[in-house]
């Protein structure tokens, strides 16, 4: 079963983002994600190449699970600079269509003070609803 937005009669229309989201399924639990590479470096140090490289790796533990970008059914955000994040909305659009194209899973953003990594500009958990397994 593919995954189905929730969107409560008479509430207006969400800003880029799901209110809710139903699916049914194997559940993937991806742990927080930063803008580093497989071997763990940094190759960007912007915020908007760090998100980018960021939903990349959500999408990589995404597909090593057997499931695909549509199967992703909330993330969370976790941000150190409201302002930078503000200031470039319509960059921030455009990145995440490259990755993740015109699906927008229920998200939400928390702005932090930091992150554990002191380089990372934001990180992302994220939860897929993978298609249940045949049995065979």
């Amino acid at each position: 079963m593919p995954l189905t937005d929730i969107q409560p009669a008479g509430w207006k229309a969400p800003k880029g983002y799901a209110n809710g989201m139903l699916g049914e399924g194997r559940v993937l639990c991806i742990g927080g994600q930063i803008g580093w590479n497989a071997d763990q470096r940094f190759e960007v140090h912007d915020f908007i190449g760090q998100m980018q490289q960021t939903l990349r790796n959500i999408v990589e533990v995404v597909e090593a699970a057997g499931g695909q970008i549509e199967d992703i059914a909330r993330l969370t955000w976790y941000v150190t600079d409201k302002a930078e994040y503000l200031a470039s909305q319509s960059a921030v659009g455009a990145a995440y269509r490259e990755v993740m194209g015109y699906h927008f899973p229920a998200m939400t953003m928390v702005v932090v003070s930091a992150l554990v990594e002191d380089e990372a500009r934001l990180e992302i958990e994220a939860t897929a609803i993978l298609p249940k397994q045949e049995d065979g």
